[in-house]
């Protein structure tokens, strides 16, 4: 399992059919390219353009929006093979719905295992013009070194996450955001808001929301911070 130190399963049970999955990697997950395998497997009855559509469909919000440490390498893998064993065809919604759940979980547990990570943040972005201005201003976010080092410092720095915001081509009024640390507001309208010094992240799960008050898209990208053991880990030994 190279750098992994636990393993990958899930299962997701349909009515009288099943979806069971196992996922390799803790270390260079970002959306395109990972080192990432994923096996998934049903003992429903899919037909071949339905499997491929809900695949699609599923990953599109699950590995693609995990961004642990923005890096890529060369052998990202997600595969589903239906073996219709049960002889239960389900309708593609409910397939690609269970489907979807299965993905989430193993992208959670990829997260949840990511080399030397002390948090896993969740970075939701609301009110965009657009789903594709959403997860832009969410990977922006998940990609700054600033950000994910104050987070490795339980600093409620939510001027690294408009920075961040500030880089993006999505639709938003400057003086107009609204940022929540672990559900504290402590930016409104751009400004200082809530007291920060009350946020405690010390714990493991960290949330971050972004109001844009651009539209009614959403949604979430997930990461982790940058610790020291991160940067030992990806250079105590040459290859």
């Amino acid at each position: 399992m190279t750098t992994d130190s636990v393993s990958k399963q899930v299962v997701v049970e349909g009515a009288g059919w099943s979806i069971g999955g196992m996922a390799k990697g803790a270390g260079m997950l970002a959306p395109a390219l990972a080192t990432m395998l994923v096996v998934i497997t049903t003992d429903a009855v899919v037909p071949a353009d339905v499997l491929d559509a809900a695949l699609r469909a599923s990953t599109r919000v699950s590995f693609d929006r995990l961004d642990s440490d923005g890096c890529m390498s060369t052998n990202d893998t997600v595969t589903v093979m239906a073996s219709g064993a049960s002889g239960i065809t389900p309708t593609p919604e409910d397939f690609t719905a269970a489907l979807t759940r299965a993905c989430t979980d193993l992208a959670m547990q990829l997260l949840k295992d990511a080399e030397g990570a002390d948090h896993e943040i969740a970075i939701t972005t609301l009110n965009a013009a657009s789903e594709d201005d959403a997860v832009e201003v969410g990977r922006s976010v998940a990609r700054s070194n600033l950000f994910k080092a104050a987070v490795f410092g339980n600093d409620p720095n939510w001027g690294r996450v408009l920075a961040s915001v500030g880089t993006t081509q999505a639709a938003f009024d400057p003086a107009d955001l609204d940022v929540a640390l672990n559900g504290v507001w402590v930016c409104r309208s751009s400004t200082p808001a809530d007291d920060p010094s009350g946020i405690d992240l010390t714990g493991r799960e960290v949330t971050v929301t972004i109001d844009l008050k651009a539209g009614d898209a959403r949604a979430t990208v997930w990461t982790n911070d940058l610790t020291h053991a991160y940067v030992h880990e990806n250079s105590a030994y040459s290859s």
